[in-house]
């Protein structure tokens, strides 16, 4: 880039100054900005995934039951996987290891530590608990809840840009994320006013766009079964890879790759396996939300359901001019999830 070029560029994109603040206090109570960007993202993937269950058949505010069970499981997931990754904060003789009283301790989750990929695994068991509870086939809810779960991710990261955390390398780009030298996590030996790659908006941007890929694809009959879940593992682990290569904050390395880098590599397997398997499973719509045997009958519930399965041609099995005997020509057999 030619020096002229780099002016005017420079000249129009400025540095992205960090919050002054990250908390306000009402009286005796301290509300962190970023536990409000995680609530609001709860609330926003709640909301989300609602109104698609519900156009699927599903019962209204179902996704209720199941997030009673998901949510407060993601959260401890969140904290296990981040203490496990971050063993050198929280064990060793000077530690405050168990003391829920005392700072530093594995129990004090308002200090911050959280990891995203814990959460997926204790909400995965949690929602897989809520579906059984509420008779909702498990798949069906996943793919319902993907598009809001990465928007509530793109909604989370801004509380690492409240919180002045998470920043990648050094930087000369003109939107390098200013951070003030006397933070812990500004790198010793570098001049103050040095721009860090701000990843927190980069993995906005990067969620932000899957959410309307996967709203997209989620209109396709194929990306039932599992499938846009699937999608969402790998768009979202994919990213992750690159956001987190390039992050500076202390992190646990295996085989000269941070923790992170390795759980996002394991998303993305994993996505490819869920494709794979539904692939070989299931080729045709869902015939409900519900599994055999649960829920109402949707014919006569009261959703708002807006599918025609007659734009779709179920292809999970070959099909026959006959009808058996004592069978009626609408009727179906399920294939639960």
């Amino acid at each position: 880039m030619s020096l002229a070029l780099h002016s005017t560029v420079t000249g129009v994109l400025a540095s992205i100054p960090s919050p002054p603040v990250s908390y306000i206090d009402l009286g005796a109570f301290r509300i962190h900005f970023y536990a409000l960007c995680i609530i609001a993202g709860i609330i926003v993937a709640v909301l989300m995934t609602n109104h698609r269950l519900t156009k699927r058949g599903a019962e209204r505010w179902v996704v209720i039951d199941i997030a009673i069970l998901a949510v407060p499981l993601a959260i401890i997931g969140a904290r296990i996987f981040h203490v496990l990754t971050h063993p050198n904060f929280y064990f060793g003789p000077d530690k405050n290891t168990w003391n829920p009283f005392q700072p530093g301790s594995v129990w004090a989750i308002w200090e911050g530590g959280i990891a995203i990929f814990g959460a997926l695994i204790g909400g995965a068991v949690g929602a897989y608990l809520g579906c059984r509870w509420t008779g909702i086939r498990f798949w069906t809810f996943a793919d319902a809840l993907a598009p809001g779960l990465l928007l509530a991710q793109a909604m989370g990261r801004f509380g690492n840009w409240f919180n002045h955390e998470l920043f990648g390398l050094p930087t000369d780009l003109p939107w390098g994320l200013e951070i003030e030298s006397t933070n812990s996590a500004f790198p010793p030996g570098l001049p103050e006013g040095t721009l860090f790659h701000p990843t927190f908006l980069y993995e906005v941007i990067w969620n932000g766009i899957g959410v309307l890929v996967l709203l997209w694809l989620g209109r396709k009959v194929y990306f039932q079964w599992g499938r846009l879940f699937a999608v969402y593992l790998i768009w979202y682990s994919a990213g992750r890879i690159v956001w987190e290569s390039i992050r500076i904050d202390p992190s646990e390395i295996i085989l000269g790759l941070r923790s992170n880098v390795w759980a996002a590599i394991i998303g993305v397997v994993v996505g490819v396996v869920i494709l794979i398997v539904q692939h070989r499973r299931h080729l045709g719509i869902e015939p409900s939300p519900y599994r055999p045997g649960r829920g109402r009958n949707v014919a006569d519930a009261d959703v708002e359901s807006q599918d025609n399965t007659s734009d779709f041609v179920d292809v999970s099995e070959p099909p026959s001019d006959e009808i058996p005997a004592g069978a009626s020509a609408t009727s179906t057999a399920p294939t639960d999830a």
